[in-house]
């Protein structure tokens, strides 16, 4: 039996509600809060996220044929996971997400701290995250929103330092796990093509580049992203 399982990063509301749409969708399927969003203490790395999240895992008999669904950080978290333990993991999607340490603008970082410091900076932190969220439904939005108040800019400063420290570069090649990666292609963002250079390392994984999504595709495209996902995994490489 198949185990789904979504993975959330610091944005869209920094929580598992990013992934509604597919816990409603995939009988069974799990998603996590994972530590210090906003309960428990944050995790030093990506390896120790993905060590919490084998372990919460484990706890409830889930220790293979996992499907690990994940973006942004929770992306980073999948791929660690599907590399050290490969025996467990049937296949991983990922969106929004880059192999090596990412450069952004130092500001990108200092705005979230300063956020937590003065509200003037706070509304314009929260007014940032609504523009991300451009293409999500209005409501859900504003649910989001909720959740990225409850968490803080501090979590979310803490996950952009621990994505931007990943890299598996010298890793990448050996995966085992079939690969699915999405992009929105809209992402007002704007960000590099790191998907493309993963999809290159890896031999046989899928690359999609998914219209009028942005930086978070689960939530802007739910239905087209849960049809990709069931297409994938009913793809000739699992019958095989």
């Amino acid at each position: 039996m198949s185990h789904y399982v979504f993975v959330h990063g610091p944005g869209a509301g920094g929580c598992s509600d990013s992934f509604i749409h597919q816990l409603k969708h995939f009988d069974g399927s799990v998603a996590p809060n994972l530590p210090g969003h906003p309960d428990g203490s944050l995790c030093k790395n990506v390896e120790g996220y993905a060590e919490w999240l084998r372990g919460w895992l484990w706890a409830q008999n889930k220790k293979e044929s996992l499907i690990l669904v994940g973006f942004t950080l929770g992306a980073c978290i999948a791929l660690e996971y599907a590399l050290t333990y490969p025996e467990e993991v049937q296949a991983i999607i990922l969106m929004t997400v880059s192999m090596a340490p990412k450069i952004r603008p130092t500001d990108s970082l200092e705005f979230r701290i300063r956020a937590s410091q003065d509200p003037v900076a706070y509304q314009e932190w929260l007014d940032a995250m609504r523009k991300s969220m451009m293409f999500i439904d209005p409501d859900l939005r504003e649910q989001l929103i909720k959740r990225h108040q409850e968490i803080g800019p501090i979590s979310q400063h803490h996950d952009l330092v621990t994505i931007d420290e990943f890299d598996v570069r010298d890793r990448i090649a050996d995966l085992k796990s079939p690969l699915m990666l999405i992009r929105g292609i809209d992402d007002p963002g704007r960000p590099p093509e790191y998907e493309l250079d993963i999809h290159n390392a890896v031999k046989g994984s899928e690359y999609i580049k998914l219209p009028n999504a942005g930086h978070f595709p689960m939530v802007e495209q739910p239905e087209k992203v849960n049809s990709l996902i069931e297409n994938f995994l009913q793809s000739e490489k699992f019958r095989n």
